[in-house]
């Protein structure tokens, strides 16, 4: 749904929904309003909330940053109003709503990258997508086995929660579906994976790229500064030059004909789209914030922390090689 459209529909709903009907408690900049969100997004869903709530003094966001699971759970039984996920509903979760006879609205919102973090002693910081699945799957055991390079053993394997969205997407994009390896030790949360990456030289982890993106935020610098970020390529018989990390350049979708004029130019492999659920029935608060997020304001916020936002194009720039 484009910001447009979803605008539109706030008007649409407002003048259907007068000061005088009843149930009318709160509006699109005022009350208060639950959203649970996949802890992976908390940084930048955070910095959406403070610049929203500062803008809206009146509007109250009561968030909650917990596992994909758990965040589905929530907006079905009704404890909140909107989720914040890296996918769409499934077809089960959709069939739910249509038995409550509730009609959800899914708002493309932005573009994330995973990253893939090592200690800082890890030598082997360029790998591909099939040398990724080896490990996730087991099949490679000891990073000796990744490139011949003597110093570390057995590969630890971390991922931020039991059932994060993180785990579902390993699956889902880099293994085939095949069983994640035995060797896999479940953070609390990704501050604590990142911490843990930090202190085990033979660990590898994989967080939302927006825990280390945001320059300006001294907290995700302090956790850059912690671990190595791995270069990933999907190529096949790639050059150096070919892995890249998930910089914005590479997050924004690129069509065939962009990437065959350029190129240097590759479409990160570990994307995911993000985006904002509502189950909400009339333009209340979180339609407000939905609409926040996904106009000008909030695209701004995706910019800047170094995610791609889903209402702006990338543009490409190109220098002339002496």
């Amino acid at each position: 749904m484009t910001t447009a459209a979803l605008l539109a529909g706030v008007i649409a709903v407002i003048s259907c929904n007068g000061p005088g009907t009843p149930g009318a408690q709160d509006t699109p900049t005022s009350g208060t309003v639950a959203v649970s969100v996949d802890e992976t997004f908390a940084p930048i869903l955070q910095a959406q909330i403070d610049t929203f709530s500062k803008l809206y003094p009146n509007a109250h966001v009561q968030t909650s940053f917990q596992p994909e699971e758990k965040v589905m759970l929530d907006l079905i039984n009704g404890k909140v109003k909107l989720a914040v996920v890296s996918r769409e509903l499934n077809a089960e979760e959709k069939a739910d709503f249509v038995k409550q006879n509730i009609v959800t609205r899914s708002t493309h919102i932005g573009i994330d990258g995973l990253a893939i973090v090592l200690n800082r002693s890890n030598p082997d910081t360029l790998l591909t997508m099939a040398q990724l699945g080896d490990i996730f799957t087991g099949k490679t055991k000891t990073w000796s086995q990744v490139s011949g390079k003597k110093g570390l053993s057995d590969i630890n394997v971390v991922f931020d929660a039991n059932r994060s969205s993180t785990a579902r997407f390993v699956r889902d994009s880099v293994t085939g579906g095949a069983p994640l390896t035995t060797r896999v030790f479940a953070a609390t949360s990704n501050p604590a994976l990142l911490d843990y990456v930090a202190t085990h030289p033979n660990a590898i982890g994989i967080v939302g790229v927006n825990w280390i993106s945001d320059q300006d935020d001294p907290a995700a610098m302090k956790f850059l500064n912690k671990v190595r970020v791995a270069s990933i390529t999907a190529r096949p018989n790639p050059k150096p030059s070919d892995f890249i990390q998930p910089y914005q350049v590479y997050l924004a979708e690129k069509s065939p004909a962009q990437l065959a004029e350029y190129p240097d130019l590759q479409n990160y492999p570990l994307r995911r789209n993000l985006y904002i659920i509502s189950r909400e029935a009339r333009a209340g608060l979180g339609t407000g914030f939905a609409s926040f997020v996904a106009g000008k304001n909030g695209q701004l916020i995706f910019q800047k922390s170094g995610l791609m936002p889903a209402q702006m194009q990338a543009r490409i720039v190109t220098t002339p090689k002496l």
